[in-house]
Protein backbone atom coordinates (compact mmCIF):
# COMPACT_ATOMS: atom_id res chain seq x y z
CA UNK A 1 0.00 0.00 0.00
CA UNK A 2 1.59 3.05 -1.22
CA UNK A 3 0.27 5.35 1.27
CA UNK A 4 1.31 3.14 4.16
CA UNK A 5 4.56 3.05 6.07
CA UNK A 6 7.34 1.10 4.65
CA UNK A 7 7.51 -3.13 4.89
CA UNK A 8 10.97 -1.88 6.66
CA UNK A 9 9.44 0.71 8.68
CA UNK A 10 6.43 -1.57 9.60
CA UNK A 11 8.80 -4.60 10.76
CA UNK A 12 10.57 -2.70 12.92
CA UNK A 13 7.13 -1.07 14.94
CA UNK A 14 6.23 -4.93 14.99
CA UNK A 15 9.54 -6.19 16.83
CA UNK A 16 9.54 -3.37 18.54
CA UNK A 17 6.23 -4.38 20.23
CA UNK A 18 7.49 -7.87 20.84
CA UNK A 19 8.70 -9.21 24.66
CA UNK A 20 12.57 -8.82 25.00
CA UNK A 21 12.15 -12.54 25.47
CA UNK A 22 10.79 -13.05 21.79
CA UNK A 23 12.41 -15.57 20.08
CA UNK A 24 12.80 -15.50 16.14
CA UNK A 25 10.29 -17.77 15.69
CA UNK A 26 7.92 -14.91 17.38
CA UNK A 27 9.83 -12.49 14.79
CA UNK A 28 9.08 -14.59 11.62
CA UNK A 29 5.36 -14.70 12.60
CA UNK A 30 4.90 -11.38 13.56
CA UNK A 31 5.96 -10.39 10.36
CA UNK A 32 4.68 -12.98 8.45
CA UNK A 33 0.96 -11.85 9.29
CA UNK A 34 1.49 -8.47 9.06
CA UNK A 35 2.72 -9.50 5.29
CA UNK A 36 -0.60 -11.46 4.65
CA UNK A 37 -3.06 -8.65 6.11
CA UNK A 38 -1.01 -5.81 3.69
CA UNK A 39 -1.61 -8.35 1.33
CA UNK A 40 -5.27 -8.50 1.83
CA UNK A 41 -5.94 -5.16 2.05
CA UNK A 42 -4.42 -4.60 -0.90
CA UNK A 43 -6.77 -7.06 -2.52
CA UNK A 44 -10.00 -5.59 -1.01
CA UNK A 45 -8.62 -2.12 -2.68
CA UNK A 46 -8.28 -4.03 -6.24
CA UNK A 47 -11.79 -5.51 -6.06
CA UNK A 48 -10.26 -8.87 -5.99
CA UNK A 49 -12.53 -10.28 -3.56
CA UNK A 50 -15.59 -12.93 -4.09
CA UNK A 51 -18.56 -12.47 -1.49
CA UNK A 52 -19.50 -15.28 1.06
CA UNK A 53 -22.16 -16.28 -1.17
CA UNK A 54 -19.82 -16.81 -3.99
CA UNK A 55 -17.37 -18.70 -1.86
CA UNK A 56 -20.47 -21.16 -1.11
CA UNK A 57 -21.60 -21.42 -4.27
CA UNK A 58 -18.18 -22.48 -5.78
CA UNK A 59 -17.90 -25.18 -3.19
CA UNK A 60 -21.69 -26.35 -2.66
CA UNK A 61 -21.86 -24.90 0.59
CA UNK A 62 -25.56 -23.96 1.93
CA UNK A 63 -27.14 -21.66 4.37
Amino acid sequence: MSDTISAKAAAKEAIDHLPDDATWDDVMYRIYVRQKIDSGLNDVLEGKTVSTSEVRNRFGLRG
